[in-house]
C-alpha cells in the first residue's frame, strides 16, 4: 500500500484512562487488552497504516510502560522507518514538567513534533473506539468541503444513564455541524462523535496557540462546544461497525461482540487487517473432556473444561470439570478444576483455585484485578 506523506496521524493513548479505571490502574488506555490477542492501540495504528499514513505520533500520559513494550519501534505496523514512522511522545514538553490537562494542552506540549512533520493535514484520534476505518475518503471530503474541522461520527443509541462521556452532533442539510452537545440529558438515537478529527496543520496551529494563550485545554469544550458557530465543522459519517469503550460494561460488551461473525468480519477485514505485536505461543491444547462453543481462544491456551461465549487470551488454562460462560479471561489466567464462572472479567495473571463459583451480570460484570488469587 502506498504511503501518504501529506497526512500526520496523532493518537491520544491515555485520554480516557479514567473511564475503565479497573483496567487502567497499572496501564494506559492504549495498552488495554482486547479480543484475545490485541491491545486498543492496535486499532488506530492499523487504521492509519491501512489508510496509507506513515507519519504517526502516540501521545502518552502515565502508566505507559506496557504501551512502550507493546509498540516498540512500530515494526509490526510497518512504522519502523527512517523517514516518518512511529514516534512516542511524552506527556510534557522539554521546557515544562507539567503533565497536560487536555488535548489542546497536549498538542501545545508536542507542537515542535507536529511543526516539523512534512504533512499538511492532521488526524487526531483516541484509543477508546474499536473500529476499522479508511481515512482516505474522509480526508478527501475535508479538503473538498473547505471545512476547518471534519468530525467523524456514527449513528448510534445514547443512554444518559450508561454512557460516561459522549459528544453528540446536530447536523444540517448541508452536512455541517450546527449544534454540539456533551453528555446531554437525553436518551435515543443520535449522531455520536467518535473522537476522530481532521484539520489542516495551519488551522490546528492557530487554535492550539490561541487556546494556550487563553488557558483553554479541551478540544471538545473550548472549540467544538463553545466555538462551533465560528468554524466550519464538516460531519463525516462512519457507517461500518464500531464499539466505543467508556465503561467496564462497554468493554465487556465490545469483547463479546466479536463472537458475532458479522461484527467480527467488519472489524477484521481481509483487505484492511488489524496488526499487533506477535508472540511465539504454542497452539491451543484441547483436553479429551473439553467442550468449546462460540468462543475465541488465543494461542497457548490449555482447555480441559467447558467454555461457552467467551474470549480467552494467550496462555489461559481451564481445569477439568470447570464451566466458563460469557466471560473474558485475559493473558495467563488460570482457572482451577470444577469451577463455575459467568459474566466475569479477569485481568492478567489471575489464578482461581479449584471449586470456586464466580458470577456477575452482563450490565455489571465481576472484575478481578491483575495478579489476584481467588
Amino acid at each position: 500500500m502506498g504511503t501518504n506523506q501529506n497526512v500526520l496521524g496523532l493518537v491520544f493513548a491515555s485520554i480516557h484512562d479514567e473511564a475503565i479505571f479497573d483496567l487502567t490502574k497499572n496501564r494506559t488506555m492504549g495498552s488495554v487488552p482486547f479480543g484475545g490477542r490485541y491491545r486498543l492501540i492496535d486499532f488506530p495504528l492499523s487504521n492509519f497504516v491501512n489508510s496509507g499514513i506513515s507519519q504517526v505520533g502516540v501521545i502518552t500520559k502515565s502508566n505507559y510502560g506496557s504501551l512502550l513494550d507493546h509498540v516498540g519501534s512500530g515494526r509490526e505496523w510497518d512504522l519502523a522507518r527512517k523517514k516518518g514512522g512511529l514516534h512516542l511522545l511524552p506527556p510534557y514538553s522539554h521546557t515544562s514538567s507539567t503533565v497536560y490537562h487536555g488535548k489542546l494542552d497536549a498538542l501545545g506540549n508536542i507542537w515542535s513534533f507536529v511543526e516539523h512533520a512534512s504533512a499538511e493535514y492532521v488526524i487526531l484520534t483516541d484509543c477508546n473506539v474499536v473500529t476499522n476505518i479508511d481515512y482516505r475518503p474522509a480526508v478527501e471530503a475535508h479538503i473538498e468541503s473547505g471545512a476547518d474541522i471534519t468530525a467523524i461520527y456514527a449513528k448510534g443509541y445514547y443512554d444518559q444513564a450508561t454512557e460516561a462521556s459522549v459528544t453528540i452532533f446536530g447536523i444540517g442539510g448541508d452536512g455541517f455541524v450546527n449544534d454540539v452537545m456533551i453528555n446531554p440529558p437525553m436518551t435515543g438515537s443520535c449522531n455520536l462523535g467518535l473522537d476522530m478529527y481532521i484539520m489542516s496543520k495551519d488551522f490546528l496551529r492557530r487554535i492550539v496557540k490561541e487556546s494556550m494563550s487563553r488557558n483553554r485545554y479541551s478540544l471538545r469544550k473550548d472549540i467544538l462546544l463553545d466555538r462551533n458557530s465560528s468554524y466550519r465543522i464538516l460531519a463525516y459519517e462512519h457507517e461500518s461497525y464500531y464499539s466505543k469503550i467508556d465503561s467496564l460494561a462497554s468493554y465487556f460488551a465490545a469483547n463479546l461482540d466479536l463472537l458475532d461473525s458479522q461484527k467480527r468480519s467488519a472489524l477484521f477485514a481481509k483487505n484492511a487487517p488489524i496488526y499487533t505485536k506477535t508472540k511465539d505461543n504454542a497452539p491451543v491444547h484441547f483436553g479429551l473432556e473439553s467442550h468449546i462453543k462460540n468462543s475465541l481462544i488465543a494461542d497457548g491456551c490449555i482447555i480441559e473444561g467447558k467454555v461457552e461465549n467467551c474470549v480467552l487470551f494467550r496462555g489461559v488454562k481451564v481445569g477439568k470439570g470447570s464451566v466458563i460462560r460469557d466471560s473474558i479471561i485475559t493473558q495467563a489466567g488460570v482457572i482451577g478444576e470444577r469451577c463455575s464462572i459467568r459474566n466475569v472479567i479477569t485481568d492478567k495473571n489471575v489464578m482461581i483455585a479449584d471449586e470456586r463459583q464466580l458470577t456477575g451480570s452482563a450490565g455489571y460484570p465481576l472484575f478481578i484485578g491483575k495478579g489476584a488469587q481467588i
